[in-house]
């Protein structure tokens, strides 16, 4: 199948079009949320320190001069640069919140407001305006204001316990404390309040903690728990490895395979498909792991899965990176994208997971560089000309 390759814009139209949202985020949770935001029609400015800007631009590898991390996260963004520690540029911040619909940050907690742009100063410009706190432990608790990344995160919340192979923890290939603990989170509760403004007039401060999220991303471990004081473990609950019928195994090439045949009608037609219709009886049987490895390691991933192709097994491949960027169901549904960027011809991008019958999605819009859009947003602003060029000479914004 080949690639989806979107060159123009169809139109942004998204069900969140005409929404604009000031982002002040730093790093990857806010900045993959304010993404989806984009994708689905709102105006992403993106406020960025002159000079380096936000400290995923350095991150390699590169997609020519931009960071690959900023390409797929800030996509559909305008950026603009301003020194908030310098008076003016929080003023223009304010000014910019007064013509918002939401503002999203992820600073330690207290940073913004000694900044000047608080949610107490925002909403007093902008009564209607949502505004939403991402950030690492919350603004309460014993940790407030503490440094962390995802790894402390997941650790604490308990999903490290969960997550092992072979007597000892593994990091998740995925940033989950900061992707789903955070941003998806964070972008829940953004619209949320969103709705409720719109049916009020009354804005909210959201204040999301990524350790809280990940902890809440533990509810069936949690309810393992709590219905007898069980210590879920690794590899020893029924979703992480413990038995034949929910597990990943290694084929004869040394890819693999997923089986999550956990219904019994699912885990007949595996057996019967893979010619061990003697081991129906062991499909939650930790013991007979070792068998069906064994049965599996026989075989290459790609002759398995040609093999159970009709079966209705719950079984697919563990794919690459890229395998994923080729699998014909992503594919389809839209997810990966090719765009066009101005000097280097056509980049892999990722499309929106979410659709919209009434609103057909469009080709994302390369990441900017840094301060693209200053001139341009402050002069939509109504800032002179004369001051833009002082703020420019001074420090202040980044042209």
């Amino acid at each position: 199948m080949d690639r989806p390759r979107l060159v123009d814009v169809i139109g942004r139209s998204g069900p969140l079009s005409g929404v604009r949202v000031i982002d002040l985020c730093r790093q990857l949770p806010g900045a993959f949320a304010t993404g989806l935001l984009g994708d689905m029609g709102a105006e992403i400015i993106k406020i960025e320190e002159p000079g380096d800007g936000d400290p995923m631009r350095a991150y390699e590898p590169r997609i020519g001069a931009s960071s690959a991390y900023t390409w797929v996260t800030d996509r559909n963004k305008r950026s603009v640069a301003l020194n908030l520690r310098d008076p003016r540029g929080a003023a223009l911040v304010r000014r910019l919140a007064s013509t918002a619909d939401a503002v999203l940050e992820s600073f330690r907690p207290g940073v913004a407001e000694r900044l000047g742009v608080g949610p107490a100063e925002m909403q007093r410009e902008n009564p209607r305006l949502v505004y939403c706190s991402i950030s690492g432990y919350g603004a309460s608790g014993p940790l407030a204001g503490e440094a962390g990344h995802d790894i402390n995160y997941i650790g604490r919340a308990g999903m490290l316990s969960v997550t092992g192979v072979d007597g000892r923890p593994a990091i998740p290939g995925v940033q989950v404390a900061d992707l789903a603990g955070g941003a998806l989170m964070g972008l829940t509760g953004l619209l949320a309040a969103m709705l409720n403004a719109a049916r009020t007039g009354r804005g909210d401060h959201v204040e999301v903690s990524m350790t809280d999220g990940a902890f809440a991303l533990m509810a069936v471990n949690l309810a393992v728990n709590f219905a007898g004081g069980h210590e879920p473990g690794w590899e020893s609950e029924l979703l992480n490895g413990s038995v034949p019928c929910y597990n990943v195994y290694a084929c004869a090439d040394g890819r693999h395979l997923t089986v999550g045949a956990l219904e019994e009608k699912f885990w007949i037609a595996l057996c019967e498909g893979v010619d061990r219709a003697d081991l129906i009886g062991t499909r939650l049987d930790g013991g007979a792991v070792h068998e069906w490895r064994s049965h599996f390691a026989t075989r290459t991933r790609d002759e398995w899965l040609a093999r159970l192709d009709r079966a209705d097994a719950c079984v697919g491949p563990v794919n690459s990176v890229s395998e994923a960027t080729r699998d014909p169901q992503l594919l389809a549904r839209g997810m990966y994208l090719e765009v066009q960027h101005p000097s280097l011809g056509s980049i892999g991008q990722i499309g929106c997971p979410i659709g919209f019958r009434d609103h057909p999605p469009f080709a994302p819009a390369c990441a900017p560089s840094l301060g693209e859009s200053t001139r341009s947003v402050l002069e939509e602003l109504g800032v002179a000309q004369e001051e833009i060029e002082t703020l420019a000479t001074e420090g202040v914004t980044l042209m």
